[in-house]
C-alpha cells in the first residue's frame, strides 16, 4: 500500500496520495470505536518552499552546476590534470573552478536560507486549537486534519477550513482572498445552520461530525463535500461547497473570530497546490553564449589535434624525436604510440584550455544580480500615490528587456485604473444618466419639469432594486449598527463604506444609493433596502454564483408581500437570449452605444416564480448541491432551468479611467518597432473603444473583424478575405479584432492563416477572452518561425498564465491583488513605466552583457593564441608560455573587474534621450550586438591581438639575447611575461576604449588593474617564497622592467594593437554611423554626470545613504528638480550639458 501510495503522490504532485476519491475526516479527530477502523493518513501543516536541506545541499549543488557544459568542462581538464604529466598544474585548472563553484554556491545557499527562514515564520506561527474542552496555542505546524482552529479578526487562516461558526448569529463571516486569486473585496462565507450555534469552545467540544469531501486539488473555486452531523439519535447530512471553505492564505475581515475543521493541510492546501514551479526562462544571451561556447570548444579541439599531428610530424625525424640533451627512458621507448598520441593531445587539451572562460558565467551572474538593484532605485520607476517602486523578481532576465519586439496587455487595471464610476444606464428602453444625485431622462436637464422629481418610478424603482440585491457586495462592520445615520434633504442617506468583490458591483451600488435606492447591509438571511427612505426586507433564499461560463449571476429573494423573485444579471450575450419580454431591442442599442463610449455593460432581468415553480426549483436546488459526482455540471443545468423566461429591467454602463500617459507609451512603443496585442476579456464594442481612446488602434487605421464565428468554415473563409485584403490595401495600416470564440476556431485548425494575417497588422485586439486563451496566443507567437522575443503585463489573477508563458512577464501593482506581481518577472505600479523599462534599463543592460560576453571571449583568445604560437618555437615540447600563477590569475584578479564595472554602469547613450527618442531601440533588436557577425569580429580581433604580442615581442626582443640592463640573456620566462604584460595591458585598454560613461569608479579600476598587476608581480618575483616548489620566475620582472628596451616594446606594441581598433571605429563612426552613434552627438560637452564624485548629497547622510544615491543618479536621475530637493545649490554639480528634445513633462531647466 505504502508503494503504490508513492507512486501516486509522483504523478499527482501533491503529498501524501489518496488512493480513494474522497476523504473521510472526523471533527476533533473522534475516531469510531467500534470495528477495525483504519485512519487515513494526512500532510502535516509544514510548507516547504525550499530547494535544499542542510544535508543535501552540497550533493545537489554540485550536481546542478556541473550540469553547466563550462563547469563540467573545467572538471574534466582539472581531473586530467591530475591524473596524467600535464604542462601546468593541476591549480590553475582548479582554483578557478572552485571559486565560481563556491560563489554560485554561496549564492543560492543564502536564496535558500531565505526561503527557510520565510517557511520557519509561516510554520511556527501561533495558532488556537479545540482540544480536551478547550483553547490550547500551538504552532501552524502542529495542526492536524480535522483538528478545530479559531482564527481571529485580521488573521491568516493557516490550513484549509470548513466554517463551523462565527460571532455572528447566521454563522457567517468575510475574507478577503487577494493574496490566492488577486481580488482584494470581501467574500461571504456561511456555516451549515447545525454547527452555526456552537459558538463557544464547550459547545464546539461536544460535536459529533463526520466530513466526506473530495481529495485536494488546485482548483481554488471548486469544493465538494458533505458534513453528516450526529445529533440526539439522528444524523442531518449538509452539503459543502466553496462557500464554506476558507482557503490558507486568505484572511478574515469584518468578522470578530471563526471556529473551522482542517481538511487540507500542509503542502495539499489549495494555495500550496497553486505553487506553480515556474518553468525555468532562460534569456536569448544565455543562448548565445552556449553556441559561442561550443564554437570555442571546437576551435579548442582543432587546436590541440593540430599541435599533436604537428609534434608527432616534427619528431618523424631522429635528430627531434630524441635529442641528445633530451633522452628517452625505456619506459617512455616501449610505450603503446596510441596511448602516448592520447596522452599528448590531453596535454595540449589542458595547455589550451583557458580559451573557454569559466569566470564568465559567474561575473554574467553577479552583473545580473547587482544591476538588478538599479531598477528599483529608480526614482522614475516610483510611484508616489501609492507609495510602491519597480521589484525585480527575476534578475536573469534584465537583458531581455532590451529585445522585446511583441508587448502582451491585459485592458482592465493595466491600460485602465480599474476604478469605476457609475456613468449612464437604460431603464424599460430610456437612457439615464446621473446628475447630481438624480436619474435624469437623456434629453432632460435638471432645470427642466421632469428632470426634477423627488420620486421614482415604477420601473426605475424595480431596476434599483434589482441592482442593490443582486450582488455580493457587503458593508463595513463599523458601519452596520449606526446605519441610520444622517439623511440628506432630498430622503437619501449618507453614503456608506461598500466592500465587494468586483468594482463594477460596487460603482453600481453606490449610484443606486446616491439616486435614493440605497443598501442597507444583510443581517442573516435577510437584506435590507431603504427606497426614498422607506425600509424594506427582503428575504434570501438562494444565490446562484457567478461563473465564467455563464457569464452571470443571481439571487432569489423572497419581498415584503410573499413574492418570490429572480434578480439576474451579467453581460449582455448572456441575459437577451434568456428575455422573452421587456424593451429588448431598444436596450440591445443602448447597449451598444454604451460599449462605443468605452463604457462597461451589463444587462439586468428578473422573473416572478408562483409557488409550484418555486418548489419545483428548491428541490432541484437542493438535489444538485448534495450531489458529491459531477455537481458543477448538475448545478450548472439547474441554474440554466432557473434563469429562462427573464422579463428585461435594463442594462447599466460603468467607465473605467484611462491610466495616464498610457496613449504616450503605446505610440512610444509602436516607435520602437514593438507590435501591441490587448487581450482583455470585456466586450467586443468596449475593447474597440478604449483600444481607440488609449491609441492601440487609431483613427486612420483600417480596422479588420474576426468575430462571432460558430464554424471553421466561416471562420477559414473570413481569415482569406481578411489577407486578401491586407494585400490589397498594403499601405494602410491595419487593426485586426478578434474574439474569443473565433480564436479558438482559428487556432484549431487555421494557425499559420491567422498568424500570417495577425503579423501583417499593426495592432491586434482580442476581446471575450479565457485566462488560458491569453496564454495560448503567447505561446502561438513565442513559438512561431521568427521566435520573437516577448512580453506579457497584466494585473490580475487571470493574466497570471500569460505573464507565465512570455519571455518577460510584467505585473502591475494593481487594485486585483498581488498574484500578478507574485507569479511575474518584474513589477511596476503604472503602464507608463513600461517605456523607462524597456527603452533605458532594457537598452543598457543589453549593450552592457552583450559587451560582457564577447569581451570575455575576445582576452581569452588574446590569452591563449600565443600559448599556441610559441608551441612552433619548442618542438611542441607544451612548454608553457606563461608562469602557472599567472595562468590562474588572468581571468580571476587581473581582467575581472574593468568588465564587471563597465557591465553595471556604462551608458553609452543619456538616458532622456533614449526615452525621448524610442526609435533607438531599433539598433539592439532581434540580437543586433550578439549575432555572429560581431562575435566574429571579436574573436578575429582577438586571435589579430594574439599575433602582435607575441612577433611583436619576437620581433622586437627575441632575437636581440643581450637586451637587459645587466647584459643577461633574455630566457623564455622573461619572454612570456613580456608578452603576458602587453596583454594584460592590450586588454585593458580595449575595455577603456569601450566605456563611454567614466565614473571614479571605472577609472579606479581600470588603471588600479594595471597598477596592482606590475604591484603583484614585483612582489611574487621579487621574493623567494618558501612555500612554492620552484620558483622560475624570481627576479624575472624585475630584470624585465630594467630593460629600457623592453618599455619601449610595451608601449609600442599596445599602441599598435590599440591603433586599428581606433582607426576603424573612426572610420565606422563617420561613414556608417547608427542611430545610436548619431544620438552620441547630441550630447555637447564631455565628462560625467555629477557622477564621479559624492559631492551630490545633502548633510547627516552616511556614507552608505551617499553611494545608494550615487548609485541611483547612474540611472540618469541627476536633474535638477531633485538635487533641488536635496538642498544641493545647481552650481555646485559637474553635469554636462545635453541639448535634445525635451519630454512634455519635463523641467526646463535641464540645461543646468
Amino acid at each position: 500500500m505504502g508503494i503504490s501510495r508513492r507512486l501516486q503522490y509522483c504523478h499527482q504532485g501533491f503529498d501524501p496520495p489518496h488512493q480513494s476519491d474522497t476523504r473521510t475526516i472526523y471533527i476533533a479527530n473522534r475516531f469510531p470505536q467500534h470495528g477495525h477502523y483504519i485512519p487515513q493518513k494526512f500532510a502535516d501543516n509544514r510548507i516547504i518552499s525550499s530547494k535544499y536541506t542542510v544535508w543535501n545541499f552540497v550533493p545537489k549543488n554540485l550536481f546542478e552546476q556541473f550540469r553547466r557544459i563550462a563547469n563540467f568542462y573545467f572538471l574534466i581538464i582539472f581531473l586530467v590534470q591530475l591524473m596524467i604529466d600535464t604542462p601546468t598544474s593541476p591549480i590553475t585548472s582548479g582554483l578557478p573552478l572552485f571559486f565560481v563553484i563556491t560563489v554560485t554556491a554561496i549564492k543560492q545557499g543564502y536564496e535558500d536560507w531565505l526561503r527557510h527562514k520565510a517557511d520557519n515564520e509561516v510554520n511556527g506561527a501561533p495558532v488556537y486549537v479545540v482540544r480536551s474542552g478547550g483553547l490550547v496555542k500551538t504552532r501552524s505546524k502542529n495542526i492536524r486534519v480535522g483538528d478545530i482552529v479559531r482564527v481571529a479578526k485580521d488573521e491568516t487562516f493557516p490550513v484549509d477550513l470548513v466554517l463551523l461558526s462565527s460571532d455572528r448569529v447566521d454563522g457567517s463571516c468575510h475574507v478577503t482572498t487577494a493574496s490566492l486569486d488577486g481580488e482584494t473585496n470581501l467574500k461571504t462565507h456561511v456555516a451549515v445552520p447545525e454547527t452555526a450555534v456552537l459558538q463557544s469552545v464547550a459547545n464546539l467540544d461536544k460535536l459529533v461530525a463526520v466530513i466526506e469531501c473530495q481529495q485536494p486539488e488546485a482548483d481554488l473555486y471548486r469544493f465538494v463535500g458533505r458534513i453528516t452531523i450526529s445529533q440526539q439519535m439522528e444524523e442531518i447530512v449538509r452539503p459543502l461547497g466553496p462557500e464554506s471553505l476558507l482557503l490558507r492564505g486568505a484572511r478574515l475581515k469584518n468578522t470578530k473570530e471563526i471556529f473551522g475543521v482542517a481538511v487540507y493541510t500542509g503542502m495539499e492546501t489549495k494555495m500550496a497546490l497553486n505553487y506553480k514551479s515556474k518553468s525555468q526562462k532562460r534569456s536569448a544571451v544565455e543562448k548565445s553564449m552556449n553556441s559561442f561556447l561550443i564554437i570555442y570548444l571546437i576551435i579548442l579541439l582543432f587546436e590541440a589535434i593540430l599541435s599533436t599531428i604537428l609534434k608527432y610530424a616534427w619528431q618523424a625525424e631522429e635528430k627531434w624525436d630524441e635529442p641528445w640533451y633530451n633522452g628517452k627512458t625505456e619506459h617512455e621507448r616501449n610505450s603503446s604510440k596510441i596511448l602516448r598520441f592520447i596522452s599528448d593531445f590531453l596535454a595540449f587539451l589542458v595547455l589550451y584550455n583557458f580559451i573557454i572562460p569559466i569566470s564568465l558565467y559567474v561575473t554574467v551572474e553577479m552583473q545580473k544580480f547587482l544591476g538588478s538593484f538599479f531598477i528599483g532605485w529608480d526614482l522614475d520607476l516610483y510611484h508616489e500615490e501609492t507609495n510602491q517602486r519597480a521589484q525585480v523578481n527575476t534578475s536573469d532576465l534584465n537583458e531581455e528587456l532590451g529585445q522585446v519586439e511583441y508587448v502582451f496587455t491585459d485592458k482592465t487595471g493595466t491600460l485602465t485604473e480599474n476604478e469605476m464610476q457609475f456613468r449612464e444606464c437604460s431603464i424599460n428602453g430610456i437612457k439615464y444618466q446621473e446628475v447630481n444625485g438624480k436619474l435624469t431622462p437623456e434629453g432632460f436637464s435638471e432645470d427642466s419639469p421632469d428632470g426634477n422629481r423627488h420620486t421614482l418610478m415604477k420601473e426605475e424603482e424595480l431596476f434599483l432594486k434589482a441592482v442593490c440585491l443582486c450582488h455580493t457586495v457587503q458593508i463595513s462592520a463599523d458601519q452596520t449598527d449606526g446605519a441610520d445615520g444622517p439623511w440628506h434633504a432630498n430622503g437619501i442617506a449618507s453614503p456608506l463604506e461598500y466592500y465587494a468583490s468586483s468594482p463594477d458591483e460596487k460603482a453600481l451600488v453606490e449610484a443606486a444609493s446616491r439616486v435614493g435606492v440605497v443598501f442597507m447591509g444583510t443581517s442573516g438571511d435577510s437584506m435590507e433596502v431603504k427606497s426614498l427612505g422607506k425600509p424594506e426586507r427582503y428575504k434570501l433564499l438562494h444565490v446562484l454564483e457567478f461563473d465564467p461560463n455563464r457569464r452571470r449571476m443571481s439571487v432569489i429573494v423572497e419581498s415584503p408581500s410573499g413574492e418570490k423573485l429572480l434578480f439576474t444579471k451579467g453581460a449582455e450575450s448572456s441575459i437577451l437570449p434568456r428575455s422573452k419580454s421587456g424593451e429588448i431591442d431598444k436596450t440591445r442599442i443602448h447597449v451598444d452605444e454604451f460599449a462605443l463610449k468605452g463604457l462597461r455593460t451589463l444587462c439586468v432581468a428578473y422573473r416572478r416564480f408562483t409557488p409550484e415553480e418555486y418548489q419545483e426549483i428548491g428541490k432541484r436546488l437542493h438535489e444538485a448541491r448534495t450531489a458529491l459526482q459531477q455537481r458543477e455540471e448538475k448545478l450548472a443545468d439547474v441554474f440554466n432551468f432557473i434563469e429562462r423566461d427573464l422579463e428585461l429591467l435594463g442594462a447599466t454602463g460603468v467607465e473605467d479611467k484611462l491610466q495616464e500617459k498610457v496613449q504616450e507609451t503605446i505610440e512610444a512603443l509602436r516607435l520602437a518597432g514593438i507590435k501591441v496585442w490587448v487581450l482583455t476579456g470585456d466586450k467586443h464594442e468596449t475593447a474597440v473603444s478604449v483600444s481607440l481612446s488609449c491609441g492601440h488602434f487609431h483613427r486612420t487605421m483600417n480596422i479588420l473583424e474576426l468575430v462571432q464565428h460558430k464554424s471553421d468554415s466561416t471562420c477559414a473563409e473570413q481569415l482569406r478575405q481578411l489577407a486578401k485584403r491586407i494585400k490589397e490595401d498594403h499601405v494602410i495600416q491595419h487593426g485586426l479584432v478578434v474574439d474569443g470564440t473565433s480564436l479558438s476556431l482559428a487556432l484549431r485548425e487555421h494557425e499559420k492563416l491567422f498568424m500570417e494575417v495577425c503579423k501583417n497588422c499593426s495592432a491586434v485586439l482580442c476581446c471575450r477572452m479565457a485566462p488560458l486563451q491569453k496564454a495560448k496566443v503567447v505561446r502561438l507567437l513565442k513559438t512561431s518561425p521568427e521566435k520573437p522575443i516577448t512580453l506579457a503585463i497584466g494585473d490580475g489573477a487571470n493574466d497570471v498564465s500569460m505573464i507565465q508563458e512570455a519571455h518577460v512577464g510584467i505585473g502591475i501593482m494593481g487594485k486585483e491583488g498581488r498574484q500578478a506581481v507574485r507569479n511575474s518577472d518584474y513589477a511596476i505600479a503604472r503602464f507608463k513605466f513600461l517605456s523607462k523599462l524597456l527603452f533605458v534599463h532594457g537598452h543598457f543592460y543589453y549593450i552592457r552583457i552583450a559587451t560582457l560576453v564577447q569581451y570575455f571571449f575576445y582576452k581569452n583568445v588574446c590569452f591563449i593564441t600565443p600559448q599556441f604560437l610559441y608551441q612552433f618555437f619548442c618542438l611542441f615540447s607544451q612548454q608553457t608560455l606563461y608562469d602557472s600563477v599567472y595562468l590562474t590569475l588572468y581571468n580571476i584578479c587581473f581582467t575581472s573587474l574593468p568588465v564587471l564595472i563597465y557591465s553595471l554602469f556604462e551608458q553609452h547613450v543619456h538616458p532622456h534621450v533614449l526615452q525621448s527618442k524610442p526609435v533607438l531601440y531599433r539598433d539592439i533588436s532581434k540580437n543586433a550586438h550578439l549575432g555572429y557577425k560581431p562575435f566574429l569580429y571579436w574573436t578575429i580581433l582577438g586571435f589579430l591581438h594574439a599575433f602582435v604580442f607575441f612577433y611583436g615581442s619576437y620581433l622586437l626582443m627575441g632575437e636581440d639575447t643581450s637586451l637587459l640592463g645587466n647584459g643577461q640573456m633574455f630566457g623564455n620566462w622573461t619572454f612570456g611575461t613580456l608578452v603576458f604584460t602587453v596583454m594584460v595591458i592590450t586588454v585593458t585598454m580595449k575595455m577603456a576604449l569601450e566605456t563611454h560613461f567614466w565614473t571614479w569608479i571605472n577609472h579606479f579600476v581600470t588603471w588600479g588593474s594595471i597598477v596592482f598587476y606590475f604591484i603583484f608581480s614585483l612582489f611574487y618575483g621579487g621574493i623567494i617564497w618558501p612555500f612554492l616548489h620552484t620558483q622560475d620566475m624570481y627576479f624575472v620582472f624585475v630584470q624585465l622592467l630594467s630593460s629600457g628596451s623592453a618599455w619601449f616594446a610595451i608601449i609600442l606594441i599596445v599602441v599598435a594593437c590599440l591603433f586599428l581598433d581606433v582607426v576603424k571605429k573612426v572610420l565606422y563612426r563617420h561613414l556608417q554611423p547608427t542611430s545610436t552613434e548619431k544620438a552620441q552627438l547630441t550630447e555637447t560637452g564631455s565628462g560625467i554626470n555629477c557622477m564621479d564624485s559624492m559631492c551630490c548629497f545633502s548633510d547627516g547622510e552616511t556614507a552608505c545613504t551617499s553611494v545608494r544615491r550615487m548609485l541611483e543618479r547612474l540611472m540618469g536621475r541627476c536633474s535638477p528638480t531633485r538635487v533641488n530637493r536635496c538642498g544641493i545649490s545647481l552650481n555646485s554639480l559637474c553635469c554636462r550639458r545635453f541639448s535634445y528634445k525635451l519630454e512634455p513633462d519635463e523641467p526646463a531647466a535641464i540645461d543646468a
